[in-house]
């Protein structure tokens, strides 16, 4: 039953259990409102920034590295030691932190699970704190679940994988829980909600407390950041570095940035990653004013396109030159059962992650644990013998990488099925967000919030500038919408009817449709679509 009670100060306006009481202990509202009180304001500062920011830019302003922080990247220093558990992360897998997925993830021929609460999961109240159940009970190696439709039993392994949790980006807020009458930061609840229920079970397995950090856009965000690890480890009595993160370089600003990223939090990061779709996300809606800057088909923006690949070898340089990792992207590929079409998937797999290892990457990304074979072998022969890393691999004898090579404009056509196949696919990742499934399979790849991203802002930007399809049509709303409703058709006759009346096909088309035809670009879909979200 849904209600509204007050604990140790925070406001919760949601149902609650036996189970849920286990994470929403006193001591832990009670830290929430202590953290939030004390960083939500300088957190609403950050975000006023963005938009300010974001003006400059559609008035015409391009992204450029900080003339105010040169000192930072042309002086010298490095990050604190990696420990050693973070030393080898050839390869890490991604999911949501639903109870069986985190089975299979860290039973996985991986090093590295990242257990995910932003574009991999539906931000529901019962997949926030189910979430939060479920990776304690991992912690502690008690994780387990049975089926009840087949009956089949899961159970961790032996030496499962090392446990990464991703927190919700910066500009996501807990609806369900209020300090003082406003919304609690939803990264400030996955951060402190993860840590309290278990850095003492990791300590204890000479292991730290271990973070991802998405969407980050500024070098000032990542010292917000800097400023809460510091805090929580000061009030538990840990040593500086007890928590240790990686940062997503995924927002166009950021890459710009990252030396200052790095010095920021340079007690406790590890390591930069690679964030490739949302970086494609970031860098349409940060130039989505810049007619000379509209990107083709999301099929042909390949980390083999200049700009992309200027990015990939610019974070490598960085990273390294201040001790710290280099992840490469995600490969999002589904296997399939087909001998002949798995053995065409894995061949890209090997491709991209053959681009990254020789690049100089210390690892990379999968969604599937039957690519992770594939993956492993790629990097096995750039990592031979003992070694763990690429951390040797410089890059300090490359040219230098410009600003206009990094926001160089990506040649390739605009297609109609590829219209078409972005609406199918932004479509049903829309509806099952708002079903509660933030990861789902579409069409032979494992699809998240970046990757719908990119299908729906895409087709805005060549609204709003007047593009045409290869084929001469002009793209315009009444277009798009035209295709929605029959690609709208094909979806529901691809799930069936009781699916789509189901699983909020309906609600979805009509968000799609606005968000996508709407005056101004939405920032972050999940923003409205957590509206309609329990």
């Amino acid at each position: 039953m849904t209600t509204s009670i007050s604990r140790a100060g925070l406001t919760i306006n949601a149902a609650l259990n036996a189970d849920y009481d286990s994470i929403l202990t006193e001591q832990a509202c009670a830290l929430l409102v202590e953290l939030t009180r004390k960083f939500r304001p300088e957190l609403t500062k950050l975000l006023a920034a963005r938009q300010s920011k974001q003006q400059r830019y559609d008035a015409g302003a391009l992204p450029d590295f900080l003339p105010e922080t040169a000192n930072i990247r042309q002086s010298k220093w490095q990050i604190a030691a990696i420990p050693a558990d973070l030393q080898d992360r050839r390869v890490e897998i991604t999911g949501p932190v639903e109870r069986k997925m985190i089975i299979n993830a860290l039973n996985a021929d991986v090093k590295v699970f990242m257990a995910d609460f932003e574009d991999s999961q539906a931000p529901s109240w019962s997949g926030v704190i189910e979430g939060q159940i479920n990776l304690r009970d991992a912690n502690l190696g008690q994780i387990s679940y049975t089926d009840t439709q087949t009956g089949k039993h899961y159970a961790l392994n032996a030496n499962p994988a090392l446990l990464i949790a991703r927190v919700r980006g910066l500009h996501l807020f807990e609806k369900h829980l209020l300090v003082d009458g406003e919304q609690v930061p939803g990264s400030l609840v996955d951060f402190a909600l993860y840590f309290l229920h278990n850095y003492q079970v990791r300590l204890a397995k000479n292991t730290g407390v271990y973070y991802y950090l998405p969407k980050l856009q500024t070098h000032v965000e990542a010292k917000w950041w800097a400023d809460v690890f510091s805090y929580t480890e000061q009030k538990f009595s840990q040593s500086i570095g007890t928590i240790r993160a990686t940062v997503l370089i995924e927002t166009l600003p950021a890459v710009f940035e990252m030396d200052e990223i790095l010095y920021m939090l340079r007690d406790h990061i590890v390591a930069l990653n690679c964030g490739r779709w949302d970086y494609i996300f970031s860098y349409i809606k940060t130039l989505k004013n810049h007619a000379d800057r509209v990107l083709p088909d999301r099929q042909v923006v390949t980390m083999k396109q200049p700009f992309l690949n200027a990015y990939s070898r610019l974070l490598i340089k960085t990273c390294h030159k201040r001790g710290a990792l280099a992840m490469g992207g995600m490969a999002a590929f589904i296997p399939a059962k087909d001998a002949e079409q798995n053995a065409a998937i894995l061949a890209k797999v090997h491709a991209d992650k053959e681009l990254e290892a020789s690049n100089g990457h210390d690892g990379t990304w999968v969604a599937h644990p039957g690519l992770a074979a594939t993956a492993n072998a790629v990097f096995a022969k750039y990592l031979i013998g003992n070694k763990q890393n690429q951390l040797d691999i410089s890059r300090q004898s490359d040219a230098e990488i410009t600003a206009a090579q990094l926001l160089a404009p990506c040649e390739g056509e605009r297609t109609e099925e590829g219209m078409r196949t972005n609406i199918r696919v932004a479509l049903q990742y829309i509806a099952a967000w708002l079903s509660g499934k933030g990861c789902v399979p579409i069409y032979g790849l494992m699809e998240d919030a970046a990757t719908a991203e990119i299908s729906r802002t895409s087709i805005w930007q060549w609204i709003k500038h007047g593009k045409s399809l290869s084929n001469g049509k002009l793209i315009t709303k009444a277009l798009f919408a035209a295709m929605l409703e029959q690609e709208a058709k094909i979806v529901r006759s691809e799930v069936g009817e009781t699916n789509w009346a189901e699983q909020n096909f309906v609600r979805a088309q009509q968000l799609l449709l606005d968000i996508t035809t709407s005056e101004q670009l939405v920032d972050f879909l999940t923003l409205p679509a957590y509206q309609l979200l329990d």
